[in-house]
């Protein structure tokens, strides 16, 4: 329930009302993972390669959404768009389907020149990486 403070100042009532139920808004993200291309890296490579690969897949993806926010922050949008792009490259060829379609969100924004969006889509990239980056973790039980 709302209340009603009065404050007097020179003759003149402010009103301000105190909220006591505050809704805080959890985005969650889902993320898709194709396995098919999870699967056909292991065949080729065999586990151990496969497993090495993936692993150090995940470590490059993880310093490339880091650089994408620090390239956001300096407004270096020819250095963002340039990380989102590789972001697209690097996360198609492992089957983070998500964070590929995000990353040319991300870069359709830089495109057109609304760095609001940009902002926006770049916030979105971050959850969906780190989902996407935690779902292959957990589903090959991969190890540094």
């Amino acid at each position: 329930m709302d209340a009603i403070f009065d404050r007097r100042r020179g003759g003149a009532t402010i009103g301000v009302n105190v909220v006591n139920n505050i809704i805080t808004l959890e985005q969650k993200e889902s993320v898709r993972l194709d396995p098919d291309r999870l699967n056909v890296l292991y065949r080729q490579l065999g586990d151990a390669n496969a497993t090495d690969v993936l692993s150090r897949t995940i470590e490059e993806l993880a310093l490339r959404i880091s650089n994408c926010e620090q390239h956001w922050r300096q407004r270096n949008w020819a250095n963002l768009r340039k990380c989102v792009r590789s972001l697209v490259g690097i996360s198609d060829q492992v089957g983070m389907t998500a964070l590929a379609r995000v990353a040319e969100d991300v870069s359709h924004t830089i495109d057109a020149g609304d760095a609001v969006a940009t902002g926006a889509t770049l916030r979105r990239l971050i959850r969906v990486g780190e989902r996407s980056l935690t779902a292959v973790w957990d589903q090959k039980d991969l190890t540094v």
